[in-house]
């Protein structure tokens, strides 16, 4: 992740001492939108300062957003950019691939504790003992499986040793272990990822805008044989995805993904402090080390600074793609920054992306926000 000044650091530091003491908002009638959103008319009446959401907008024009979308209660609080965009999520995508697993380990096609072995799957060189690792361990990052990945953007720089490690005990944030999840879900379930995506979760939420043919799976299957499944949707589309795992896989009477599972996937399976490497669990507020893992979602783990985030989840995609769930409050925030949009400013310059730290202190400015029944 970037880090552009320590000025938004201290934003969120000073906010963050708030977080301990304020209540946590009542959870109200859960409501959920049609074809489109109901917006908030007057924040106030849902215990938001439009005012100090107006300082929220003012800094979110300082970033590379590109779009961004507040759900609280089932309706819209706050939006900037266009939210009907399509555009790529990076690794947001594992959450989704997450998600889709529910169904299929309830009804018995998938099963966790499957081995590679099991099922056939193999790559480049891939040694009989990685073969032994299971389906649990990889939507953990936990297989110990240090084969070269098709695509970039993991930790896999600062691996141990291939063999190093014994499977289902050292964690590492590992794209080849993502994506031979998604070939195990193929295998298991006989359906390829995009049509599940769409018949499992797109059709059943109302997505908006997703469009089954820009999704397209890639990377160098000269490094190894399973590609990335990359995704492409947009910020209000996953809006809806935060909602349906904010309601616990429920959706306007129906149960779209098990209620048990929405709750596992998002339930910390790595502890803070055994991320690794060591880095990526040392810090503070400033470079955004707050987040645990669980099965492909990143959970709220900051030792002694619950507050309103206690069982708190997000999705994190490289350059600014967060799904983030924050049940306290009952919030929902998608973020999207894409590559491809030109700055606003009408510069050629590449957008650069919105770092953890600039994103923890967006969410610092929604919270202060929050007053609660003082200004109703």
């Amino acid at each position: 992740m970037l880090h552009r000044s320590r000025s938004c650091s201290s934003v969120f530091l000073a906010f963050a001492l708030l977080w301990t003491t304020l209540p946590a908002r009542a959870q109200p009638a859960a409501v959920f939108p049609g074809r489109d959103w109901d917006r908030i008319a007057a924040p106030e009446a849902a215990g938001y300062s439009q005012p100090r959401l107006e300082v929220l907008r003012a800094y979110v024009r300082t970033l590379d957003t590109t779009a961004v979308m507040v759900v609280a209660g089932g309706k819209v609080l706050f939006e900037h950019g266009d939210l009907a965009r399509l555009s790529y999520l990076a690794s947001a995508r594992k959450s989704v691939l997450a998600m889709l697993y529910g169904n299929y380990v309830a009804s018995g096609k998938v099963n966790l504790a499957r081995k590679l072995s099991d099922l056939d799957i193999t790559d480049h060189d891939l040694r009989p003992a990685e073969r032994e690792v299971t389906v649990e361990q990889l939507i953990s990052a936990r297989s110990g499986v240090y084969h070269p990945a098709s695509n970039p953007g993991d930790a896999t720089e600062f691996a141990p040793p291939r063999g190093s490690q014994k499977a289902g005990a050292y964690f590492l944030y590992n794209n080849w272990d993502f994506n031979v999840a998604g070939a195990a879900f193929e295998r298991m379930t006989g359906r390829n990822i995009y049509d599940a995506l769409e018949s499992d979760l797109a059709r059943p939420i109302g997505m908006q805008d997703f469009d089954r043919s820009r999704q397209r799976k890639s990377g160098d299957l000269k490094r190894s044989l399973h590609p990335a499944y990359h995704m492409w949707l947009s910020t209000r589309d996953m809006a809806r995805l935060g909602y349906l795992m904010l309601r616990e896989g429920g959706w306007s009477g129906r149960q779209v993904i098990p209620r048990d599972w929405a709750r596992k996937i998002s339930g910390l399976v790595t502890p803070l402090r055994e991320l690794n490497p060591p880095r990526q669990r040392e810090g503070s507020y400033g470079n955004g080390r707050l987040w645990g893992y669980g099965y492909m979602w990143w959970v709220w783990d900051a030792p002694g600074r619950e507050g309103i985030f206690a069982g708190a989840y997000t999705a994190m995609g490289a350059g600014g793609q967060y799904i983030t769930v924050i049940p306290s409050r009952d919030l929902v925030v998608a973020h999207k920054m894409d590559y491809s949009q030109s700055p606003a400013n009408g510069s050629k310059q590449r957008r650069r992306g919105v770092s953890l730290a600039e994103y923890h202190a967006m969410l610092a400015l929604l919270d202060a926000a929050w007053c609660g029944k003082s200004c109703r």
